[in-house]
């Protein structure tokens, strides 16, 4: 892993805000929600130019080399802007996985192109169960590599070229990779309440792949916490731009001849969601660094961070629509979108509910 200080953490951060403030505005964000892909081309190839696609694969195949405290840092301006596309899925649960396989020939092979953007992978792992842990897989692979069953809940498969396949074999757990318009792999779009967020399922009839060695039922989760606390961050991220943008609002809204905001209630309303923000912040970016650092207590944190930032960002959101009033249920208001992406989001990994008996799990298994 790379050193990064904090100076270039701060300029990397401030570059991508910069970038996502040009480029990724609500305007850009309703107008790629509303496309079939709910991708913009033009916009990954501006956050690939910049090279946080990049962030963490390793500088021997084109990468920076950063770690969890770098993405989680750049994920907070992602959450905030609504970042439509695979970011998460290629650049950080494939580009994830890969890192964590011991196969050299197949990180040569792909990770270059998911650091330059010019690869979209993404990973297929749970079942329709919807888990994303290993216990979820309901994709089988015989001794020749041929795949099948289902996977469900895939993130950006719509747009990806090649799939990491996690599944079940005859020694265990492994990951299989195919181009996602192989033949045998059938992608089908699901519903989703949030527009900007694109999940799939993918149904395997003897599709045919090819075995990444070095990555067992570990490497997996070790891969899934990574993805883990880049949600959080995103999360966090997110929670404190809905509710920057409802402070703004109680400031100018006047009711009775006084600013909302005056009142009583309001205050302390918006005093209960600065502590869920703060709280949602303090926890998403302390899992990194137990994850950066590999600390006795990072499975208690990254389970912490978890269930904590997703339930901060819904209850920021909901409270955020009830203190706009009326307004924030029409379409052109912002506030519903980020409702939207706080529902989805909290449920993209596995409920709260898991990850609540996953932490206390760990913190006994720390006694």
């Amino acid at each position: 892993m790379t050193t990064i200080g904090a100076e270039e953490r701060a300029a990397i951060r401030e570059g991508f805000a910069r970038l996502l403030a040009e480029k990724c505005s609500e305007t850009d964000v309703r107008r790629i929600m509303a496309t079939p892909s709910g991708h913009d081309p033009e916009l990954w190839n501006a956050i690939s130019g910049m090279g946080i696609t990049a962030l963490i694969v390793d500088p021997d195949h084109g990468g920076i080399g950063a770690g969890p405290v770098e993405l989680e840092t750049i994920m907070e301006e992602a959450g905030a802007a609504l970042l439509a596309g695979p970011l998460l899925s290629s650049a950080v649960l494939a580009a994830g996985l890969l890192g964590e396989s011991g196969d050299d020939a197949a990180k040569a092979r792909l990770l270059p192109g998911i650091a330059s953007g010019q690869t979209i992978a993404t990973v297929a792992l749970t079942g329709d169960s919807g888990t994303w842990t290993p216990e979820g897989v309901a994709v089988t692979a015989n001794a020749q590599g041929g795949l099948d069953g289902t996977a469900s809940f895939v993130v950006c498969a719509n747009v990806a070229h090649v799939l990491l396949v996690v599944a079940r074999t005859a020694d265990g757990v492994g990951c299989f990779e195919i181009a996602a318009d192989a033949p045998g792999v059938a992608i089908t779009p699901l519903e989703t309440w949030d527009r900007t967020i694109r999940l799939s399922r993918i149904v395997f009839s003897g599709a045919q792949a090819t075995r990444i060695g070095g990555i067992d039922a570990a490497a997996v989760e070790r891969a899934l916490d990574l993805g883990r606390v880049a949600l959080a961050g995103e999360q966090a991220g997110a929670a404190r731009r809905i509710f920057e943008i409802t402070i703004e609002y109680l400031k100018t809204r006047v009711q009775f001849g006084r600013p909302i905001g005056g009142f009583q209630a309001m205050k302390h309303m918006a005093a209960d969601l600065l502590i869920d923000v703060e709280s949602a912040t303090s926890a998403a970016r302390a899992a990194a660094q137990a994850l950066a650092s590999d600390t006795p207590d990072k499975a208690v944190l990254v389970n912490l961070a978890a269930f904590a930032c997703a339930d901060a960002f819904s209850q920021v959101a909901a409270t955020a629509i009830q203190m706009h009033g009326g307004i924030a249920f029409t379409w052109e208001h912002p506030a519903h979108l980020y409702l939207r992406r706080a529902r989805v989001d909290a449920q993209l990994f596995g409920q709260s509910e898991l990850y609540r008996e996953r932490y206390l799990a760990a913190m006994e298994n720390a006694a």
